[in-house]
Protein backbone atom coordinates (compact mmCIF):
# COMPACT_ATOMS: atom_id res chain seq x y z
CA UNK A 1 0.00 0.00 0.00
CA UNK A 2 1.70 3.08 -1.05
CA UNK A 3 -0.41 5.54 0.70
CA UNK A 4 1.09 4.08 3.83
CA UNK A 5 4.67 5.00 2.36
CA UNK A 6 3.50 8.47 1.83
CA UNK A 7 1.92 8.81 5.34
CA UNK A 8 5.10 7.56 6.62
CA UNK A 9 6.92 10.15 5.09
CA UNK A 10 4.45 12.74 5.87
CA UNK A 11 4.74 11.75 9.47
CA UNK A 12 8.51 11.66 9.39
CA UNK A 13 11.16 14.73 10.04
CA UNK A 14 10.41 17.36 7.23
CA UNK A 15 13.39 17.59 4.98
CA UNK A 16 14.55 18.93 1.38
CA UNK A 17 14.03 15.91 -0.04
CA UNK A 18 10.13 15.73 1.07
CA UNK A 19 9.93 18.67 -0.83
CA UNK A 20 11.07 17.56 -4.13
CA UNK A 21 9.05 14.49 -3.89
CA UNK A 22 5.69 16.66 -3.46
CA UNK A 23 4.78 15.65 -6.97
CA UNK A 24 4.87 12.05 -6.54
CA UNK A 25 3.17 11.88 -3.42
CA UNK A 26 0.10 14.20 -5.20
CA UNK A 27 0.16 11.52 -7.37
CA UNK A 28 0.39 8.27 -5.02
CA UNK A 29 -2.59 10.06 -2.61
CA UNK A 30 -4.90 10.67 -5.56
CA UNK A 31 -4.53 6.90 -7.25
CA UNK A 32 -4.91 5.28 -3.68
CA UNK A 33 -7.84 2.92 -3.19
CA UNK A 34 -9.41 4.91 -0.46
CA UNK A 35 -12.37 7.76 0.06
CA UNK A 36 -12.39 10.63 -1.89
CA UNK A 37 -13.26 12.90 1.49
CA UNK A 38 -9.65 11.34 2.90
CA UNK A 39 -7.87 12.14 -0.31
CA UNK A 40 -8.97 15.65 -0.18
CA UNK A 41 -7.87 15.83 3.28
CA UNK A 42 -4.61 14.26 2.85
CA UNK A 43 -3.85 16.59 -0.66
CA UNK A 44 -4.91 20.09 1.99
CA UNK A 45 -2.48 18.49 4.47
CA UNK A 46 0.17 18.05 1.88
CA UNK A 47 -0.31 21.27 0.28
CA UNK A 48 -0.38 23.28 3.13
CA UNK A 49 2.45 21.82 4.13
CA UNK A 50 4.62 22.12 1.34
CA UNK A 51 3.41 25.86 0.91
CA UNK A 52 5.33 26.32 4.16
CA UNK A 53 8.81 27.41 5.12
CA UNK A 54 10.64 24.24 5.74
CA UNK A 55 12.24 25.88 8.61
CA UNK A 56 8.91 27.03 10.18
CA UNK A 57 8.04 23.57 9.29
CA UNK A 58 10.87 22.20 11.19
CA UNK A 59 10.33 24.10 14.29
CA UNK A 60 6.23 22.71 14.29
CA UNK A 61 7.09 19.29 14.03
CA UNK A 62 9.97 19.36 17.01
CA UNK A 63 7.56 21.19 19.20
CA UNK A 64 4.90 18.93 18.52
CA UNK A 65 6.62 15.54 18.53
CA UNK A 66 9.83 16.37 20.69
CA UNK A 67 9.02 17.68 23.48
CA UNK A 68 7.12 15.50 25.66
CA UNK A 69 5.79 11.61 25.73
CA UNK A 70 2.48 12.26 25.50
CA UNK A 71 2.96 12.34 20.81
CA UNK A 72 5.86 10.37 20.65
CA UNK A 73 6.04 8.38 17.69
CA UNK A 74 7.38 5.06 19.22
CA UNK A 75 4.35 2.94 19.73
CA UNK A 76 5.21 0.79 22.81
CA UNK A 77 6.22 3.93 24.86
CA UNK A 78 2.07 4.05 24.98
CA UNK A 79 1.81 0.79 25.49
CA UNK A 80 4.56 -0.30 28.11
CA UNK A 81 5.52 2.91 29.32
CA UNK A 82 9.02 2.26 30.87
CA UNK A 83 8.28 -1.56 31.92
CA UNK A 84 10.64 -3.77 30.79
CA UNK A 85 8.35 -5.09 28.67
CA UNK A 86 8.77 -2.57 26.35
CA UNK A 87 12.41 -4.14 25.64
CA UNK A 88 11.27 -7.32 24.87
CA UNK A 89 8.47 -5.96 22.83
CA UNK A 90 11.28 -4.12 20.67
CA UNK A 91 13.35 -7.67 20.31
CA UNK A 92 9.67 -9.07 19.36
CA UNK A 93 9.06 -7.19 16.45
CA UNK A 94 12.78 -6.23 15.33
CA UNK A 95 12.08 -10.11 14.58
CA UNK A 96 8.76 -9.78 12.66
CA UNK A 97 11.20 -7.48 10.22
CA UNK A 98 13.72 -9.68 9.76
CA UNK A 99 11.69 -12.46 8.69
CA UNK A 100 10.28 -9.86 6.06
CA UNK A 101 13.89 -9.34 4.86
CA UNK A 102 14.63 -6.13 6.96
CA UNK A 103 17.82 -5.45 8.79
CA UNK A 104 17.43 -2.38 11.10
CA UNK A 105 20.78 -1.00 12.34
CA UNK A 106 21.67 -0.95 16.15
CA UNK A 107 20.49 2.68 16.33
CA UNK A 108 16.90 2.05 14.77
CA UNK A 109 14.29 1.50 17.20
CA UNK A 110 11.50 -0.58 15.01
CA UNK A 111 8.34 0.42 16.91
CA UNK A 112 8.88 4.09 15.70
CA UNK A 113 5.53 4.83 13.80
CA UNK A 114 7.14 6.00 10.40
CA UNK A 115 9.43 2.85 10.25
CA UNK A 116 6.63 0.37 10.77
CA UNK A 117 4.46 2.38 8.53
CA UNK A 118 7.39 1.76 5.84
CA UNK A 119 7.69 -1.91 6.96
CA UNK A 120 3.08 -2.31 6.64
CA UNK A 121 3.47 -0.62 3.27
CA UNK A 122 5.47 -3.42 2.21
CA UNK A 123 3.00 -6.13 3.26
CA UNK A 124 -0.22 -6.52 1.26
CA UNK A 125 -3.66 -4.52 1.92
CA UNK A 126 -5.12 -7.51 4.23
CA UNK A 127 -2.01 -7.77 6.38
CA UNK A 128 -1.50 -4.15 6.58
CA UNK A 129 -4.97 -3.62 7.65
CA UNK A 130 -4.61 -5.90 10.27
CA UNK A 131 -1.35 -4.94 11.48
CA UNK A 132 -2.94 -1.27 11.58
CA UNK A 133 -5.87 -2.82 13.89
CA UNK A 134 -3.40 -4.47 16.26
CA UNK A 135 -2.24 -0.43 17.17
CA UNK A 136 -5.70 1.21 16.29
CA UNK A 137 -6.16 2.60 20.13
CA UNK A 138 -2.57 4.19 19.94
CA UNK A 139 -3.35 5.69 16.30
CA UNK A 140 -6.77 6.91 18.00
CA UNK A 141 -4.86 8.04 21.17
CA UNK A 142 -2.16 10.51 19.23
CA UNK A 143 -5.04 11.27 17.04
CA UNK A 144 -7.16 12.80 19.70
CA UNK A 145 -4.16 14.69 21.47
CA UNK A 146 -3.55 16.31 18.04
CA UNK A 147 -6.70 17.10 17.55
CA UNK A 148 -6.35 19.00 20.92
CA UNK A 149 -3.66 20.99 19.74
CA UNK A 150 -5.17 22.08 17.09
CA UNK A 151 -2.77 20.36 14.71
CA UNK A 152 -3.45 19.19 11.08
CA UNK A 153 -1.35 16.23 11.45
CA UNK A 154 -4.34 14.38 13.09
CA UNK A 155 -5.57 14.12 9.51
CA UNK A 156 -2.64 11.17 9.32
CA UNK A 157 -4.07 9.07 12.41
CA UNK A 158 -7.46 9.59 11.14
CA UNK A 159 -6.41 8.52 7.54
CA UNK A 160 -4.47 5.39 8.93
CA UNK A 161 -7.56 4.53 11.52
CA UNK A 162 -10.23 4.18 7.90
CA UNK A 163 -7.75 2.46 5.73
CA UNK A 164 -7.44 -0.19 9.25
CA UNK A 165 -11.23 -0.21 9.06
CA UNK A 166 -11.34 0.96 12.30
CA UNK A 167 -14.83 1.07 14.07
CA UNK A 168 -13.60 2.79 16.99
CA UNK A 169 -15.14 4.79 18.90
CA UNK A 170 -13.24 7.82 19.90
CA UNK A 171 -15.64 9.52 22.21
CA UNK A 172 -14.35 8.17 25.37
CA UNK A 173 -10.53 8.94 24.06
CA UNK A 174 -11.39 12.85 23.34
CA UNK A 175 -13.06 13.02 26.85
CA UNK A 176 -10.09 11.28 28.47
CA UNK A 177 -7.56 13.86 26.75
CA UNK A 178 -9.49 16.44 27.53
CA UNK A 179 -8.42 16.17 31.10
CA UNK A 180 -4.97 15.66 30.21
CA UNK A 181 -2.32 17.76 31.45
CA UNK A 182 0.00 19.40 29.39
CA UNK A 183 3.71 17.80 28.78
CA UNK A 184 5.19 20.45 26.83
CA UNK A 185 6.02 23.07 29.19
CA UNK A 186 9.09 23.59 30.40
CA UNK A 187 8.56 22.93 34.22
CA UNK A 188 7.22 19.45 32.43
CA UNK A 189 9.94 19.06 29.61
CA UNK A 190 13.10 19.57 32.95
CA UNK A 191 11.04 17.14 34.91
CA UNK A 192 11.18 14.70 32.03
CA UNK A 193 15.35 15.35 31.95
CA UNK A 194 15.58 14.73 35.59
CA UNK A 195 14.28 10.81 35.07
CA UNK A 196 16.70 7.86 34.58
CA UNK A 197 17.31 7.54 30.69
CA UNK A 198 15.70 3.91 29.73
CA UNK A 199 18.08 1.85 27.81
CA UNK A 200 17.44 -1.30 25.16
CA UNK A 201 20.40 -3.53 25.53
CA UNK A 202 23.55 -1.80 24.95
CA UNK A 203 21.97 1.31 22.79
CA UNK A 204 20.25 4.03 24.58
CA UNK A 205 16.67 5.58 22.89
CA UNK A 206 18.67 8.92 22.45
CA UNK A 207 21.08 7.39 20.13
CA UNK A 208 18.63 6.86 17.46
CA UNK A 209 17.70 10.43 17.35
CA UNK A 210 19.04 11.87 13.66
CA UNK A 211 19.81 8.54 11.93
CA UNK A 212 17.47 7.52 9.06
CA UNK A 213 14.87 5.14 10.03
CA UNK A 214 13.80 3.67 6.90
CA UNK A 215 13.68 0.17 6.01
CA UNK A 216 16.58 -0.60 3.37
CA UNK A 217 16.45 -1.43 -0.15
CA UNK A 218 17.15 -5.42 0.79
CA UNK A 219 13.82 -5.44 2.29
CA UNK A 220 11.87 -8.21 0.20
CA UNK A 221 8.53 -6.37 -0.82
CA UNK A 222 6.48 -9.45 -1.49
CA UNK A 223 6.78 -11.24 1.84
CA UNK A 224 3.61 -10.76 4.12
CA UNK A 225 4.45 -11.69 7.89
CA UNK A 226 1.24 -12.91 9.97
CA UNK A 227 0.36 -10.52 13.23
CA UNK A 228 0.95 -12.17 16.44
CA UNK A 229 1.45 -9.00 18.90
CA UNK A 230 0.42 -9.72 22.17
CA UNK A 231 -1.58 -7.10 24.09
CA UNK A 232 -2.60 -4.49 21.57
CA UNK A 233 -6.37 -5.69 21.48
CA UNK A 234 -6.45 -3.49 24.80
CA UNK A 235 -6.60 0.39 25.20
CA UNK A 236 -3.58 1.71 25.68
CA UNK A 237 -3.31 3.67 29.23
CA UNK A 238 -3.58 7.36 29.37
CA UNK A 239 -1.31 8.25 32.05
CA UNK A 240 -2.68 11.62 34.42
CA UNK A 241 -0.38 14.50 33.99
CA UNK A 242 0.64 14.57 29.56
CA UNK A 243 -0.93 16.36 26.68
CA UNK A 244 -2.17 19.60 26.46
Amino acid sequence: MEVLAVISRLLDYPGEDLQKLEADIIHIISSAHIDADLKDKLLKFLCQRMDQDLLDWQAQYDAMFERGRSLGLWLFEHVHGESRDRGQAMVDLTEKYREAGLELSQHQLPDYIPLFLEFLSTQGEDNARQWLLEVEHILALLQCRLEKRDSDYAVLFQALLRIAGSELDLSETRYQVSGEKPDNTVKAIDKEWQEEEITFGAQSASDSCGLNRKPSESQRRDQEVPVNWVGFDMAPAISEGVSQ
